[in-house]
């Protein structure tokens, strides 16, 4: 890409509390922008260009969305932003990656119990959000809704994954599991299931019930959304 010099957040520009390391330490992080926080983790831009409109440019390049920066391996960084090597391109993707697993340890330290597809969605995304296949894992839980596992159980193609249940029911009983929220991704972004989710959310949700395991809920994970099927009203009882 090429860089478009924005000369409104030129740093020769800015006072000393507009810098954003100056502005962090004066009022905190939450009190900078995605740019500014972005000018923090490179630390330096390129020739000619300062660090706040480089970090400005790429987040122009990706309509501001940080989780399509998220999804780029740090080669693919550096070679779709010139000048940016693979060590300041892993950094940054360190940082945002360290960021969603923050809000991840927020949401289960407490051990508190799931009770809404939110609180369930809110714990497991940082896993499937940003990825370029799709994945199969399960929250596991004991009686009282509370965690006791996040587990792995297949990773697929972009469209599909194959799900073993015998591997499945076997590692909620290694976990003595008592309910269960079963979790796959779409990368492309639709949100809406499949017959073959609903399928296997069937098989799933019967296989449970013999080994007195009750499915709570099948959570679909876009990068932006989900979707639930208790929401929906279509989970068995």
């Amino acid at each position: 890409m090429s860089y478009t010099k924005l000369t409104t957040t030129s740093l020769s520009l800015l006072s000393d509390d507009q810098l954003p390391r100056e502005k962090a330490l004066a009022h905190g992080l939450k009190s900078l922008s995605d740019t500014e926080l972005m000018a923090i983790i490179f630390g330096t831009g390129m020739k000619g260009v300062s660090v706040l409109e480089m970090s400005q440019n790429i987040l122009n390049d990706n309509s501001g969305h940080l989780s399509d920066i998220a999804k780029m391996s740090p080669k693919l960084f550096s070679r779709r932003y010139k000048g940016i090597g693979p060590a300041k391109a892993l950094t940054l993707l360190a940082g945002i990656e360290l960021g969603l697993r923050a809000a991840a340890d927020a949401a289960k330290k407490d051990n508190n119990p799931i009770t809404s597809s939110k609180a369930a969605y809110e714990l497991m995304r940082w896993h499937l959000q940003d990825l370029d296949h799709e994945e199969f894992w399960v929250l596991m839980l004991n009686n009282a809704s509370i965690p006791v596992a996040e587990v792995f159980i297949a990773s697929g193609g972009q469209t599909a994954t194959v799900v073993d249940i015998k591997i499945l029911m076997r590692k909620a009983l290694e976990c003595k599991a008592v309910r269960m929220i079963v979790f796959h991704n779409h990368p492309s972004g639709n949100c809406r299931p499949s017959l073959q989710d609903d399928a296997l959310t069937r098989k799933i949700t019967e296989a449970a019930k013999l080994l007195d395991i009750r499915v709570d809920d099948h959570i679909i994970v876009t990068p932006i959304s989900y979707y639930s099927y208790n929401d929906q009203g279509r989970m068995a009882k």
